[in-house]
C-alpha cells in the first residue's frame, strides 16, 4: 500500500473511532509513522483536506459493499436485512459499526465546512440511489421509490448511531423488524 493511501486507511479508521475533532494530527502521523512533511506532501491543505479524502474513500468503500449486497438479492426487502444483518453481526463482534457509519463526521463537521458538507452530502445521495434504484426495480414508482430510501437511509443511518450510543445492536435489530412494512413490493 502506498503512503497516500495508508494514511487514507488509518486516518479513516481514527476518524471513525474518535472523531475529527478527538484526532490529533500527531496521532494520526503516529499510527502511521509518517512525517509531518509526508502528510502535508499528499494533504497540502492539513487534516480536513486528508478527511476529505477518508469521506471519498468511505463512500467507495460503503458504496461498493451496499451494491454488491443489493445485486445479491431479489427484491429491496431481503436486500436491506442481509445488509443490516450484516451491521448487526459486526456490532455484537467488534463492538462498533467501523465502514458503514460516518454520520458521526457528518454531525460534528458538515456545519463548520462546506467542502466535508459536499464529501457527506455525496455518500449520503449514492445510498440512497442505490435503495431507490432497487425499489424501482421492485416495482415502485420513482417519487415513492425516493421518499422510501429517504426514509431507509434515515432509519439505518439513526440505527447505527443509536447502536454506538446505547452499545448495544437491538436499534438496528428493531428497524431490520419495522423497515420491511414500506418495501412491501407492489
Amino acid at each position: 500500500m502506498d503512503t497516500k493511501s495508508l494514511i487514507i486507511d488509518i486516518a479513516t479508521t481514527l476518524f471513525q473511532k474518535k472523531g475529527y475533532k478527538g484526532v490529533g494530527l500527531n496521532e494520526i502521523l503516529k499510527a502511521c509513522n509518517v512525517t509531518k512533511g509526508s502528510l502535508y506532501h499528499h494533504f497540502p491543505n492539513g487534516k480536513e483536506e486528508l478527511l476529505i479524502a477518508c469521506l471519498h474513500s468511505m463512500n467507495e468503500a460503503i458504496t461498493m459493499d451496499m451494491e454488491e449486497i443489493f445485486q445479491h438479492y431479489p427484491s429491496t426487502q431481503t436486500a436491506t436485512l442481509a445488509m443490516i444483518e450484516k451491521l448487526v453481526v459486526q456490532f455484537d463482534r467488534e463492538g462498533t459499526i467501523t465502514g458503514h457509519t460516518f454520520s458521526s463526521i457528518v454531525s460534528e463537521m458538515a456545519s463548520l465546512s462546506e467542502p466535508v458538507r459536499n464529501a457527506c452530502s455525496l455518500l449520503y445521495t449514492k445510498i440512497q440511489g442505490i435503495y431507490s434504484n432497487k425499489l424501482i426495480a421492485d416495482g415502485f414508482s420513482k417519487e415513492t421509490a425516493h421518499s422510501i430510501a429517504l426514509m431507509m437511509t434515515a432509519s439505518i443511518e439513526g440505527g447505527m448511531m443509536l447502536c454506538l450510543t446505547q452499545k448495544t445492536s437491538d436499534p438496528l435489530k428493531i428497524v431490520s423488524h419495522v423497515l420491511p412494512n414500506l418495501l412491501k413490493e407492489v
